[in-house]
C-alpha cells in the first residue's frame, strides 16, 4: 500500500508532518511530495504555461515548485512513472480550517480533489488554528482515524468523491458527518498604497465564524468534534446513513 501525502503549507509544515508520520502507522510506503513554499489559497489551479521543478529531498521526499494540484499530478506521472499510482491520498494538516467557501478556495482540498479526479481515494484534513495548541493527541489520533476510512473506502470513495475532516484544536469528542455552512473568507479589503492610478491591496484573510445551524461545521467544531463532509465535484453527498451511524464516536 502506497500513501502520499502533500499540502499547501509547505513542505517544512508541522502538519504534513503529523500527517506523515501517522500515515506512517498505517503503511510502510508513504511518500511526500509537497510544495516548496506556502501556497494558502491557491485552489485547484495547475500550471500550464510555464515550468516548474520537482526536487527530491530524500527517500519518498519531494519538493514542487508548483501548485498543490500540480504536486498530485506530478507524483502520479513522475514520482509513481514505473509503478501504480497510490492507493491513498492525504493532504494536510491545514493550519487553519476549512469550511464553507473553502471548498472553493482550498488548495488543500484541490488536493484531495485532484486526487479523486485520478479515481484515488483522498482525505483532506485541516485544524482550527489557535495559540499555543495541544499537539499531544494529534499523532495517535490520527493513527487509529486513518485505518477506519481506509477499510471504509468502499461507502466513499466513489467516482469523483473525497473526504474533508475539519479538526478542533483540542483532542476531538469524536467525529460527526457536517453539513457545509456559510462562512466565507476575503470579504473585505484595504488600500495600503496609492501611486497615481495604481492601489496596493491586502486582502484580510479572516473569517466572521458563522453557525448556520447545530448540524454545519463551524457548530460541530465549536462543541469539540471533528467535523466530517463528504464531497464531490459536483457538491455535498450525504454521507451513507451506516456510515453516518459509524461517526457517532470516536474510532476504535
Amino acid at each position: 500500500m502506497r500513501i502520499l501525502v502533500s499540502n499547501d503549507d509547505g513542505i517544512e509544515s508541522p502538519g504534513l508532518a503529523q500527517l506523515a508520520a501517522a500515515a506512517a502507522t498505517l503503511s510502510d510506503s508513504v511518500w511526500i511530495v509537497a510544495p516548496d513554499r506556502k501556497i494558502s489559497g491557491g485552489s485547484h489551479s495547475v500550471t500550464l504555461r510555464r515550468p516548474f521543478t520537482l526536487t527530491q529531498l530524500g527517500d519518498r521526499r519531494f519538493a514542487c515548485s508548483g501548485t498543490p494540484a500540480d504536486c498530485v499530478i506530478a507524483a502520479c506521472n513522475i514520482v509513481f512513472a514505473d509503478q501504480p499510482p497510490p492507493d491513498l491520498v492525504l493532504a494536510g494538516i491545514n493550519h487553519g480550517l476549512n469550511v464553507a467557501e473553502d471548498v472553493a478556495y482550498s488548495g488543500t482540498i484541490a488536493i484531495a480533489r485532484e486526487a479523486a479526479f485520478c479515481g484515488i481515494p483522498s482525505i483532506a484534513f485541516s485544524r482550527l488554528a489557535v495559540a499555543d495548541p495541544d499537539e499531544s493527541w494529534v499523532g495517535g489520533w490520527l493513527a487509529r482515524l486513518l485505518p477506519y476510512f481506509w477499510h471504509t473506502r468502499a461507502l466513499w470513495a466513489r467516482e469523483g468523491h473525497w473526504l474533508s475532516v475539519n479538526l478542533p484544536p483540542a483532542r476531538p469528542k469524536g467525529l460527526r458527518a457536517a453539513r457545509i455552512g456559510r462562512d466565507k473568507i476575503a470579504t473585505q479589503v484595504d488600500i495600503i498604497a496609492t501611486d497615481g492610478p495604481v492601489r496596493t491591496l491586502h486582502t484580510r484573510s479572516g473569517r466572521a465564524r458563522n453557525v448556520t445551524g447545530p448540524d454545519d461545521e463551524n457548530a460541530l467544531i465549536d462543541a469539540g468534534f471533528a467535523a466530517v463532509t463528504w464531497l464531490s465535484w459536483q457538491g455535498q453527498a450525504a454521507l451513507p446513513p451506516h456510515m453516518t451511524d459509524d461517526f457517532s464516536g470516536e474510532p476504535d
